[in-house]
């Protein structure tokens, strides 16, 4: 089959990507992997909320209804990215998993499937940052007698009441993930391996999302000064606490692709003593867990909030993942200049403190407005 321009993925890149197209009346085909729309979105824990108010969240062209929420909550996210796709009839070709990319002598790209052979003048990967779990194999973790789950395979905090339940990790899901247990009647700890860049959702009353936007506008310099000004006033200082004190600002590590945490209430509850702070592990014992600080506590379940990989080496290959991808699997630019690689787009693989989906929106536009105005290949 051979179309104008393919899409794999109809999360929420794929999809804004597409729109994009529709609007224009470009034509596409979308491939999915799984049997719906906004497949990680359906399989998300019960409780995740955008982290990002509305306003700056909406994927091109259609904002989110009225009476949705500041902050949307995720079966609404998946409701709105269906209603995306039948507004602008978006149809994706479901259950076709990619398992390689190239591009064939005659110029074009070809994508293989499970079950079939796609032929595109260009190809957009937008199958998302956190398409594979990153499983660690830590040590002892195999003679552990309780419940060892990924953060992928929890849903919420109601079967570990009056549990000892470590997560190990305080990314955001890591973060989260220990309050909804604490508010479920579990006894959380969190493994913190190093400092980490906390910022709050809401500061002072205010989304923080968009003075983030205003900030990211600012020179660099001055950006990562108010940033870090702004983390001291509204969060203070939480080395005492466990959490290690960052060497830098919050937008200077996201810079260097370490994002930092948005908190939603866990910070208070870490200083009020619900939720306790313990450092990397040493090893898993049967019952229990021993800490390089010598402490050895018993736990009932262990939640791995080990984050994700993009796996995209997995299709590309180890040719064309060496000229694309960096040291951490995501990929360089947007798309790359060079002859051999013309025709290659990527999105969606970017998670700035101004948010993903803010991102998502401005980055479709570029990578569009690039198709339309590069005609090495006809649109």
């Amino acid at each position: 089959m051979t179309t104008p321009t393919l899409i794999i993925g109809a999360g929420p890149a794929g999809l804004a990507i597409a729109g994009r197209l529709a609007q224009r009346g470009l034509p596409f085909m979308v491939l999915e992997a799984s049997d719906h729309i906004g497949f990680s979105w359906r399989n998300h824990y019960d409780r995740l909320h955008l982290h990002t108010v509305k306003e700056y969240s909406a994927l091109p062209h259609v904002p989110f209804p009225a009476d949705y929420p500041t902050y949307v909550p995720r079966l609404m996210f998946v409701e709105y990215l269906e209603q995306y796709a039948g507004h602008f009839n978006i149809k994706p070709k479901f259950n076709q998993k990619v398992i390689g990319i190239l591009r064939g002598q005659d110029g074009l790209w070809q994508v293989q499937t499970e079950t079939d052979v796609f032929t595109a003048q260009r190809v957009i990967v937008a199958t998302g940052y956190n398409r594979v779990p990153n499983l660690p194999e830590l040590p002892g973790q195999r003679m552990f007698r309780g419940v060892i789950w990924h953060s992928y395979e929890y849903r919420n905090g109601a079967p570990f009441r009056n549990e000892n339940v470590l997560v190990v990790g305080m990314g955001n899901t890591g973060a989260e993930l220990a309050l909804d247990l604490l508010e479920n009647g579990a006894k959380p700890f969190i493994s913190v391996r190093s400092p980490i860049n906390i910022i709050r959702r809401e500061v002072f009353g205010r989304p923080a999302q968009p003075i983030a936007i205003v900030l990211s506008k600012l020179p660099t310099w001055l950006c990562d000064y108010l940033s870090k000004l702004t983390q001291q006033l509204s969060v203070g200082d939480v080395s005492v606490y466990g959490l290690g004190k960052p060497k830098h600002s919050p937008t200077f590590d996201n810079r260097r692709g370490k994002t930092p945490v948005i908190d939603i209430g866990t910070i208070d509850q870490i200083k009020a003593g619900n939720i306790s702070v313990v450092p990397s592990i040493e090893r898993i014992n049967a019952k229990t867990v021993t800490f390089t600080d010598g402490r050895e506590l018993p736990f009932d379940a262990i939640i791995l909030a080990t984050g994700y990989r993009t796996g995209l080496a997995s299709f590309l290959g180890d040719a064309l993942s060496a000229q694309l991808l960096n040291e951490r699997g995501y990929p360089k630019q947007l798309w790359f200049d060079d002859s051999a690689l013309q025709g290659l787009y990527f999105l969606g693989f970017s998670v700035p403190v101004t948010g993903v989906l803010n991102l998502l929106n401005r980055d479709s536009e570029r990578i569009v407005e690039h198709i339309s105005q590069n005609n090495f290949i006809p649109a």
